[in-house]
């Protein structure tokens, strides 16, 4: 079952190229489909282009969905991951 980890950013820059590349390259590492999704758009969080396309402010409500053999342990990385990075607090 995909687990999903929804979130405000609070970075006041937003999501931009220095945490949006670990977050990207932390994400490679697992073998299930991740998914980024803003606003009505949905992205591979595994590609770099693909998150900065989106162009994600300060502010944003932003959605990861994992789903796959490593699911569980891929969101618990991830959101370690971005409060790690600053970009957002999850609890």
């Amino acid at each position: 079952m995909a687990q999903n980890l929804k979130f405000t950013v609070t970075d006041p820059v937003g999501l931009y190229a220095t945490p949006t590349t670990e977050l990207v390259n932390t994400v490679k590492q697992f073998y299930c489909h991740v998914t980024l999704n803003y606003g009505n758009k949905s992205v591979n969080l595994k590609s770099m282009m693909g998150v900065l396309s989106l162009g994600i402010p300060t502010k944003a409500q932003i959605e990861i969905v994992t789903e796959g053999e490593d699911e569980k342990k891929a969101i618990e990385v991830i959101k370690d991951k971005i409060n790690e990075l600053g970009i957002s607090t999850i609890e």
